[in-house]
């Protein structure tokens, strides 16, 4: 089978590839073709995926996935089985802007939660829904498994195109689940979350082990909740309070002002810090000799080592928690999540996993055609969401108000429409006010060239 990855210079694509490697099943991956606008980039990611093909030729085998690199889509996609997407439109310069020009105005600036991510949106969905119909056209029958953020709306505006044969993946809600049992001592492939939300936004309401509900043994030990993650961003009382663990994005949304106040007291946003990283990344990569996996995995391990840092008492140049001196595999959670969909459709190999879906009735009193985030069955017939319990009132109203922005952030990506942009800016429920829309707006369009591209005409 042939894999193509969109955005293939990226930090996530070794992850795949090294996921691939270890595939001894049936209908295997033999080719990989990365397609990315830098040649650069594409050129080190490709010195790290031939490092990591000749350790599996060491150690015997010689079946390594061929790569191709290429900056032409056609290339890449034509006769493609699957093809991820993660596309960075306007590179790390554009999420800088995305947090710089919101945090200007004292609003959150992140780049898929609020203003910042509606920014990301804009400029990314015209993109990628060229690369839908580039799919349609040279791989009918081909899946998009969706990496590019903001993933749930990036998906919904691939929906008319490609159908249900495009489906978002976030890592996030599988890490829950996978930390809880680590702190329960229980195996995770026999857990079974309700887990209900839009991509980022969500929460997990039970945790059913061989038939019984584990999460309210976990609520209710203070060591091992105030150990989970999620228990250090939100505190233990607010998440007993809410009876349900929340996604960590939910941060921004129950602690916005302390979210704000602690990214510009940072000194670096998260943008600025990547820029850093990773230009010192490739830049040593390409110039300096030694093991090319081995810095990838330091620098990824960095990454890790800062990831949400305001939220968890640190900064990003001075995270609370040390890098990790060897990857865990968790952190491989893209990669475990799109090949496990793979096998499934391919194989049929029955898995159930939270994916980005249409709603067709998972979520009661959100619309069947919406993209949500809520775990899915998926085997050779595709995708097919599972319904659940009806959200609280709460949980539903957050919901409804993030799906009408996305939609109308939606249709401001293709048609132009300059008052569908502002509609989303305006009732996004972390702008506080129409000005502050208008401003909004105007900055990311005088910022970022894409962005102002998309009303140009």
């Amino acid at each position: 089978m042939k894999l193509a990855i969109l955005g293939g210079g990226g930090f996530r694509t070794p992850f795949v590839y090294q996921a691939l490697l270890g595939d001894i099943g049936p209908r295997r991956v033999t080719e990989v073709a990365l397609l990315d606008s830098d040649r650069s980039k594409l050129d080190g990611i490709r010195r790290i995926l031939d490092e990591l093909a000749q350790g599996q030729t060491a150690q015997g085998r010689s079946d390594a996935p061929r790569v191709v690199t290429t900056t032409h889509e056609r290339e890449a996609i034509e006769d493609a089985d699957f093809v991820f997407a993660a596309i960075r439109v306007g590179g790390i310069a554009g999420r800088r802007h995305d947090e710089h020009v919101a945090l200007d105005l004292g609003v959150l600036g992140q780049e898929t939660t609020g203003p910042g991510g509606l920014s990301y949106a804009l400029r990314t969905i015209p993109v990628m829904r060229h690369y839908a119909e580039v799919i349609r056209e040279h791989a009918p029958g081909a899946y998009l498994l969706n990496f590019t953020n903001p993933a749930g709306i990036i998906t919904e505006s691939l929906q008319p195109i490609l159908g249900d044969r495009v489906l978002g993946i976030c890592d996030t809600p599988s890490g829950l689940v996978r930390r809880a049992a680590t702190l329960l001592g229980l195996e995770f492939d026999r857990l079974q979350p309700d887990y209900i939300g839009l991509n980022h936004l969500g929460w997990m309401r039970r945790l059913l082990y061989d038939g019984v509900d584990v999460l309210p043994a976990l609520l209710a030990d203070d060591e091992r909740l105030a150990a989970l993650e999620e228990g250090e961003v939100f505190g233990t009382q607010w998440i007993r309070a809410l009876r349900a663990i929340p996604n960590e994005y939910l941060y921004y949304y129950y602690f916005n002002r302390d979210a704000v106040r602690n990214v510009l007291s940072s000194g670096l946003t998260r943008g600025d810090f990547l820029a850093q990283t990773q230009d010192e990344f490739f830049h040593g990569l390409a110039t300096e000799a030694g093991s090319a996996v081995e810095r990838w995995r330091a620098a990824v391990a960095r990454r890790d080592a800062s990831y949400m840092a305001e939220a968890k008492g640190g900064t990003q140049d001075a995270p609370a928690r040390a890098p990790l001196s060897d990857l865990d595999p968790v952190m491989q959670g893209y990669a475990g999540v799109a090949l496990e969909v793979m096998h499934a459709i391919s194989r049929n190999e029955r898995s159930t996993m939270i994916l980005n879906v249409r709603n067709r009735g998972a979520i009661p009193g959100m619309p069947d055609d919406a993209v949500v985030e809520v775990p899915s069955l998926v085997d050779a017939g595709g995708t097919h969401p599972l319904v659940t319990a009806a959200p609280d009132a709460h949980q539903l109203g957050l919901m409804l108000q993030l799906k009408d922005v996305e939609r109308h952030i939606i249709r401001a990506a293709t048609t132009g429409d300059r008052n569908e942009a502002l509609l989303a800016f305006a009732l996004h429920p972390l702008v506080d006010s129409v000005t502050t829309a208008e401003r909004l707006l105007d900055g990311y369009i005088a910022a970022i060239p894409e962005v102002a591209a998309v009303f140009r005409g």
